[in-house]
C-alpha cells in the first residue's frame, strides 16, 4: 500500500517534501552530520528513492540552498512597499526579511550557518543570493540620493559598497531577530534603519567621517 502511495503521489511534491526532509535535517544536524538514511527516514520514503530523485547528498543540499535562497528573496520583494519613498520601501523591506528567517529557522540556518562553511559549489549559490539582495538595496540607495538630490560626488562605487554593507548587516541581525528573546521584525528592521539610513542621510549631502590626525 505504501508504495501504491508513493507511485500516485506527483513527483513535484514528493520532491518538495524531500527537500522539507532535507532542509530540517542538515539545519538541525549539520550537512557534515546529516545523512541520507536521516532524511529518507524523515521524508517518509526509502533511501533509493531519495537517490533517484536527487542522486546525491551534495546536490541535495544544493537543492536545499536554491530552494530557500529563491524563498526567502521572494518574501523580501513581496514585503516591499511600492510607491512609496525609498526609505519606506527598504524598511518595509528589511522587515519582511526579518519576519521571514524568524518563521523559517531551518532554512535561514540552511543559508546563514551551514552552506557557508562548506565550500564550493555552495558558497556559490549563497553568493547568487546576496548578490540578489545587493542589487535590490543598491537600487533603492540609488535612488534615495536622486530623491534627496544629493551632493553629485556621491559615487556609485560608494553606494555599492553600503549596500553591502547593509545587507551584511541584515544577514547578522536576522539571527538575533529570530531568537527567542530578540526583537520583531518591525523593531530590528528600524534598528537597522537608524544605523543605517540616518547615516546615510548625512553622507549623502556631503558629510562624511575622516579619521583626522
Amino acid at each position: 500500500m505504501g508504495g501504491g502511495r508513493s507511485k500516485r503521489m506527483p513527483r513535484a511534491v514528493r520532491e518538495q517534501q524531500m527537500l522539507d526532509a532535507a532542509v530540517q535535517t542538515f539545519a538541525r544536524r549539520g550537512y557534515r552530520a546529516a545523512s541520507m538514511d536521516d532524511i529518507a527516514e524523515l521524508a517518509g520514503v526509502s533511501k533509493p528513492l531519495v537517490y533517484l530523485y536527487l542522486n546525491s547528498k551534495e546536490e541535495l543540499f544544493s537543492a536545499c540552498i536554491r530552494r530557500e535562497a529563491k524563498a526567502l528573496v521572494a518574501a523580501v520583494h513581496a514585503a516591499v512597499e511600492r510607491d512609496v519613498p525609498a526609505d519606506r520601501q527598504l524598511w518595509s523591506g528589511l522587515r519582511g526579511l526579518f519576519a521571514y528567517t524568524a518563521a523559517h529557522p531551518d532554512g535561514w540556518a540552511v543559508l546563514h550557518s551551514q552552506a557557508r562553511t562548506q565550500g564550493e559549489p555552495f558558497v556559490r549559490e549563497v553568493a547568487a543570493m546576496r548578490a540578489e539582495l545587493v542589487s535590490f538595496v543598491e537600487d533603492l540607495i540609488g535612488e534615495a540620493t536622486r530623491e534627496a538630490d544629493c551632493d553629485p560626488k556621491f559615487a556609485d562605487r560608494e553606494v555599492a559598497g553600503l549596500a553591502y554593507a547593509l545587507v551584511g548587516a541584515a544577514e547578522s541581525m536576522a539571527e538575533w531577530a529570530g531568537s527567542p528573546d530578540g526583537p520583531g521584525a518591525k523593531e530590528a528592521a528600524a534598528t537597522l534603519m537608524n544605523f543605517a539610513w540616518v547615516g546615510l542621510g548625512h553622507l549623502m549631502h556631503g558629510e562624511k567621517w575622516t579619521p583626522g590626525g
